[in-house]
């Protein structure tokens, strides 16, 4: 089992050696974390900006809510395994506390691979994973799993109602952690339910996010560290993205160490072997399971003596002052500016409308105010796509939490629409108050074109029964550019004036070969080019037309004709009478 900060390790012979142990591994495992000469934490060292002012995180400034986190320190030993030369003869894993179980080892490794190619910017290591996994649940309570990954029983950490942690009242009705009056951190990596909401994720294909799944919990972790353009291989955005996950620098500083632990070596253990650690920052073991919550700080037992009126010293026990002293009151906490806050008011936001893959041009801002309508600043406000959508937030997320500025004004980043039409909501809410949201429609129309012509002038003409040499190529534009992704229809309609489809005359062919007149589903490419395919005639003659039509009003009229193949007059027939003879040629 591993130490924790200030207790011995075996073998130490003093505390001096073990001060040396504990600094020693501080230097070796934690670069760039500050620490004292005794290798603790440095208790001075402060948050960066970035993890106090916000970010696209939960409730009380980070994923888990802060809530209470396993301290218990790597061995200094490196787990770097000892290859043996004699045949049969085990290998030497080092340290148990290198040992990850199976499922929960997969899952941190299958994270990673998906960050690789959705976010390969951030350059997520697995080893992260493992540390906060490590520091939040103990890797599931030593791989508690089942063959999906899902947990045996639920992770719970205790009732965040501001009893010596954060104060988070119930944000999901009990759907996540049971509980209908408070949140609590929830799963392997611990995330409370109002993070959950919007950074959970499918990592093992069942169709569901489920928070007690290591593969879920392992890539919802994965793409928090990894939102905002974060890039891991950088030592601050590192540093940043996990003082996000848990606001608290000793936090920092003990995932900093089982990162580099592991990032030494680890093997597999089986699932439910794992070493479970024993100390936590809450005073118990209160991320481990449910159960109680740990209590709240205890009362020093000698409180401070009361200063007599006017200075002069104290009143000790059994000290009678010279007058009666009235019980002192002591002065009223004042509130936060989120507690000040009676509700959300729109920031004039204009209309939300966008075409498939471009960028809103508004964004939703709003401001929070008093019951008096006085503007509040310092307030986080998380913003949320909700509803069938694939648009996002600029950087591709679907929720953003930002900071009320001096005006008492929020904005969000930039929509950015994706290729689903139709309406979604944006829903703006004060983050630590149980308030009334805003909602805001936006919605996300088609592509467009008002332009169609045609890519080159020759004659489209075949013979009945045949097919048309060449095919019918177009080029569509809107307000002058290029317009790509825009579908379109090609219909063989009756007349200019009838465009209901013929019945005769030159078709297309279905995959089964069938005759089609009408073709659906047509989209432009990305430089607006839409190519047609073949074109048949059956056996009546004659001058047809093919109209196309694009979203947005873009239409193309092109004439098709229907021939039979010109016959020239074979050399020495006579011409029919009455016909000129050919010049030159002599008259008998």
């Amino acid at each position: 089992m591993a130490a924790h900060f200030g207790r011995l390790r075996k073998g130490a012979a003093s505390t001096a050696v073990a001060a040396a142990a504990v600094a020693a591994l501080s230097a070796s495992q934690a670069p760039g974390v500050a620490t004292d000469s005794l290798g603790r934490q440095a208790s001075g060292a402060q948050p960066s900006a970035d993890a106090s002012a916000g970010g696209q995180d939960g409730g009380a400034g980070a994923a888990t809510g802060n809530s209470p986190y396993y301290t218990d320190l790597p061995p200094l030993k490196s787990p770097n395994p000892s290859p043996s030369s004699t045949i049969g003869t085990p290998v030497s894993v080092g340290e148990a506390e290198a040992g990850i179980p199976a499922t929960v080892l997969d899952a941190y490794k299958r994270a990673e691979t998906s960050l690789r190619a959705s976010k390969p910017g951030c350059n997520l290591p697995w080893q992260l994973l493992a540390a906060i996994g490590k520091v939040e649940s103990g890797q599931a309570r030593g791989g508690r799993v089942d063959a999906n990954g899902t947990t045996y029983s639920p992770i719970l950490g205790p009732k965040l109602d501001g009893n010596g942690f954060a104060l988070i009242g119930d944000t999901d009705n009990g759907a996540y952690d049971g509980d209908s009056a408070y949140d609590r951190a929830v799963g392997p990596m611990q995330f409370i339910p109002s993070t959950w909401e919007w950074a959970g994720r499918d990592g093992n294909g069942d169709g569901k996010k489920d928070p007690n799944n290591v593969y879920d919990a392992a890539l919802a972790a994965g793409h928090y560290l990894c939102r905002a353009g974060r890039d891991l291989s950088v030592q601050a955005q590192m540093n940043a993205a996990i003082l996000s996950y848990n606001n608290s620098t000793a936090y920092l500083n003990t995932v900093l160490s089982w990162l580099e632990y592991y990032r030494k070596g680890t093997h597999e253990v089986p699932d439910g072997t794992g070493s479970l650690p024993s100390h936590s920052s809450g005073g118990d073991n209160s991320t481990a399971g449910p159960g109680p919550s740990p209590s709240a700080p205890s009362t020093p037992e000698s409180k401070p003596s009361t200063p007599k009126p006017g200075g002069g010293g104290s009143t000790g026990p059994g000290t009678s002052p010279s007058a009666p002293a009235s019980p002192s009151t002591p002065p009223a906490t004042p509130p936060t500016p989120t507690e000040t806050v009676d509700h959300l008011e729109d920031a004039d936001t204009g209309k939300l409308t966008a075409t498939a893959g471009q960028t809103f041009a508004t964004k939703v801002a709003v401001r929070t105010e008093t019951k008096a309508g006085k503007a509040v600043a310092k307030v986080r406000v998380r913003f949320m796509i909700v509803g069938d959508t694939d648009a996002t937030f600029t950087g591709g997320e679907s929720a953003a939490t930002l900071v009320t500025d001096s005006k008492g004004t929020a904005t969000a980043p930039a929509l950015v629409a994706g290729e689903k039409t139709g309406g979604f909501t944006v829903r703006a809410t004060v983050v630590g108050r149980t308030l009334s949201g805003l909602d805001y429609a936006a919605t996300v129309t088609a592509r467009q074109a008002d332009t169609l012509t045609r890519t080159g002038d020759t004659e489209l003409t075949c013979v009945p029964g045949g097919e048309f040499a060449d095919q019918v190529q177009l080029k569509a534009t809107y307000k002058g550019a290029a317009a790509g992704k825009v579908a379109a229809t090609a219909t063989l309609v009756k007349s200019a004036d009838d465009a209901t489809e013929n019945d005769k005359g030159p078709y297309f062919k279905d995959a089964d070969g069938k005759t089609v007149r009408t073709l659906t589903d047509l989209t432009t490419d990305a430089d607006g080019a839409l190519k047609l395919p073949k074109l048949y005639a059956d056996d009546t003659t004659g001058t047809f037309l093919l109209r196309v039509t694009t979203t947005g009003g873009a239409t193309l009229t092109v004439e098709l004709k229907v021939a039979p193949a010109a016959t020239d007059t074979p050399s020495g027939t006579p011409a029919p009478s009455g016909t000129p003879a050919p010049s030159g040629t002599a008259t008998p």
